[in-house]
């Protein structure tokens, strides 16, 4: 069973950055499309970005050219690096794979505020 740490988050002002990470306890990141979710308050878990083993990136149009997804196979680490913040920003965010889910983790908050 693999597990995720995800980590990183915090409070930011709007136009702010931001690097998440999510550390996998197995090898899992060479072996399937793995993704970041986000959940606002009130509203279901959205996926908005993605990488396939063969580095294939994909992004909701609400990030796109903003976020940056990227791993570490070596490291079992994902990461997302989170450019020019906006409020609608704000939720949990967390990583799974994409084609079933593994047990969640418990996500890393990022709040965008001024």
């Amino acid at each position: 069973q693999v597990q995720f740490v995800e980590s990183g988050g915090g409070l930011v002002q709007p136009g702010g950055s931001l690097r998440l990470s999510c550390a996998a306890s197995g090898s899992i990141f060479s072996a399937y499309a793995v993704a970041w979710y986000r959940q606002a308050p009130g509203k279901q878990r959205e996926l908005v970005a993605s990488i396939t083993p063969g580095g294939t990136t994909n992004y909701i149009e609400a990030v796109k050219g903003r976020f940056t997804i990227s791993r570490d196979n070596a490291k079992n680490t994902l990461y997302l690096q989170m450019n020019s913040l906006k409020p609608e920003d704000t939720a949990l965010y967390y990583c799974n794979v994409i084609v079933f889910h593994y047990p969640w983790g418990q996500g890393t908050q990022v709040t965008v505020s001024s």
